[in-house]
C-alpha cells in the first residue's frame, strides 16, 4: 500500500474524532443552560415558601370571633346537608309480604285395591232322601179307629162286631198283610192295592187309610158291615 493512502486514512480518523468532541463554546452555551434553569426553580421554591408564610401570617390575623363564626356556618351546613339524610333514613319502607308458598300437590290417591270376586254360592246340599214310611202294624189301634167311623155312615155300633169278623178272616188288621195267590193288600185286602190310592198316597203303611177305603167299599157294595159279612160268608170274598 502506498503512503499517501495512509495518510489519507490518518487524516479522516482525526477529523471524525474532532468532530465528536464539543468545543469550548458550545460546553459553555450548555453550562449556561444548566445554571438558568437552576436558578428559576430556585425562584419558584422562594415564591412558593413566601405564599405560605403569607398565607399563615393572614391566618393568624383573623380574630377568635371569625374562627368561631365560620365554624358555625360550617356546622349548620353539615346538619343541613345530614338532616334530608336522616329523613330519607327514617322513611321506613314496608316490608312487602312474602308471596305465600305454593300449596304442595296433593298426593296420589292410593290405588283401590282389588275387589276380591265373591266366593261362588254353595251348592245346595241335596234334599235328604225321605226316610223310609215304616208301616204301622197296629191290630188295635185299627179297630178302634173303624169303630169311631161307624156313626158317620150312618151305622150303629153293633155293626162294628160284624165288620171286626170280617176284617180278621181277610187281614188279621194287619196293615200290611198279603195275598201271597192273588196279590190282595191290607186290612181291607184290596186287589190290586192301588185302588186304595183314591184314598191316600200312604195306603200302604197308615192303617187309617186302608180302613176309610174298606167302609166306603162296603157301604157302595153290602150297604154295611153286615151284609158284606154275609156275602163273604157264602163265598169267602167280599
Amino acid at each position: 500500500m502506498s503512503e499517501s493512502k495512509v495518510q489519507t486514512r490518518a487524516q479522516d480518523g482525526s477529523n471524525r474524532l474532532r468532530n465528536r468532541i464539543p468545543t469550548l463554546g458550545q460546553r459553555v452555551a450548555v453550562i449556561g443552560t444548566a445554571l438558568t434553569l437552576l436558578i428559576g426553580l430556585g425562584a419558584a421554591g422562594q415564591a412558593s415558601e413566601s405564599g405560605g408564610l403569607t398565607a399563615v401570617s393572614d391566618t393568624q390575623k383573623l380574630s377568635a370571633a371569625d374562627i368561631e363564626s365560620r365554624l358555625t356556618m360550617e356546622k349548620a351546613e353539615i346538619q343541613a346537608k345530614s338532616a334530608p339524610e336522616a329523613a330519607a333514613a327514617e322513611i321506613s319502607v314496608a316490608p312487602q309480604a312474602a308471596e305465600p308458598a305454593a300449596a304442595p300437590a296433593p298426593a296420589p290417591a292410593p290405588a283401590p285395591e282389588p275387589v276380591p270376586a265373591p266366593a261362588p254360592a254353595p251348592e245346595p246340599a241335596p234334599a235328604p232322601e225321605p226316610a223310609p214310611v215304616v208301616a204301622v202294624n197296629d191290630p188295635a189301634g185299627a179297630q178302634a179307629y173303624a169303630a169311631g167311623q161307624l156313626g158317620s155312615y150312618g151305622w150303629s155300633a153293633d155293626q162294628m162286631q160284624c165288620l171286626q169278623t170280617l176284617w180278621t178272616k181277610e187281614s188279621d188288621w194287619t196293615t200290611t198283610a198279603t195275598n201271597a195267590s192273588s196279590g190282595a193288600y191290607g186290612i181291607v185286602q184290596s186287589l190290586p192295592a192301588e185302588k186304595m190310592a183314591s184314598a191316600g198316597a200312604d195306603y200302604l203303611t197308615n192303617y187309617r187309610t186302608q180302613i176309610n177305603w174298606g167302609l166306603n167299599y162296603i157301604q157302595e157294595r153290602y150297604q154295611s158291615p153286615c151284609g158284606a159279612l154275609n156275602f163273604h160268608l157264602s163265598h169267602n170274598w167280599y
